[in-house]
């Protein structure tokens, strides 16, 4: 099989069967909605949606259902009664595509990889940020210490 690369959404999209295509359209829509400061690309080959460089969310056509992910831990802690209804698996969402879309869970799943995302990322940017005034204090106890051993040596010499 082919691995086939796509340079934006609409270049993926225009490659799914019509019926795949329309709901994932919609998706898209629905999507681009609930996150109006996310950026599209393609990741992995497939449709994602990135929210200050860093990818929220991913949404692909396969041929009975399209899927959603990552799922991460807040959408099942928050929607975990609403998703019973669709098969999980791995960090992934399945939905029929015979059934009706369900627009309001998507917009709401949406919406909390969104916060997650932004939380997780808020978070390591933390702790780089303490690792890093961490390092710097270390270097610095290091250098003071380096420059008291130093200054003894100096007073030695001189004597």
């Amino acid at each position: 099989m082919v691995k086939t690369t796509f340079e934006t959404i609409d270049a993926y999209l225009k490659e799914q069967p019509a019926e795949s295509r329309r709901v994932l359209q919609e998706v898209r829509k629905i999507l681009r909605k609930a996150l109006p400061k996310s950026e599209e690309t393609i990741s992995y080959s497939i449709p994602a949606l990135k929210l200050d460089g860093h990818v929220a969310i991913f949404f692909a056509g396969w041929k009975h259902h399209f899927a959603i992910y990552p799922v991460g831990k807040l959408v099942p802690a928050k929607l975990g009664k609403e998703l019973a209804a669709y098969e999980m698996h791995k960090g992934t969402i399945r939905f029929p595509l015979d059934e009706p879309l369900p627009k309001k869970l998507i917009a709401q799943i949406a919406k909390l990889r969104g916060e997650e995302t932004a939380t997780y990322w808020a978070a390591k940017a933390l702790s780089e940020a303490a690792k890093k005034k961490t390092a710097k204090k270390a270097a610095t106890k290091v250098s003071t210490a380096k420059k008291k051993k130093v200054a003894r040596v100096a007073k030695k010499r001189v004597r």
